[in-house]
């Protein structure tokens, strides 16, 4: 697996993808800098689908304090997030 911003970001839309399409909602155009949750693209349900994901792919282990929108928010704080957890940023 690739630990690289761009490679990130790509597998996180790919997921947000698919939740969304569970829920009859298009989230093909969604930008790496948009908010997810604002979005309405997947619902509570489908952020925890989410996030159980993220930590799962990329062995990560998130303390309830870092779930805030500045960390989580959108596919390109996510990655900033994973990268700097792991120190690579």
């Amino acid at each position: 697996m690739t630990l690289d911003k761009d490679s990130i970001i790509a597998a996180i839309k790919t997921k947000v993808v698919e939740i969304a399409r569970t829920l009859d909602c298009d989230a093909s155009d969604l930008q790496p800098d948009e908010i997810i949750p604002a979005t309405g693209v997947i619902d509570s349900a489908g952020l925890l689908e989410l996030l159980a994901w993220f930590e799962s792919t990329y062995d990560l282990h998130i303390a309830s304090e870092d779930f805030t929108i500045d960390n989580l928010g959108s596919m390109e704080m996510m990655a900033n997030f994973l990268l700097k957890r792991k120190s690579i940023l």
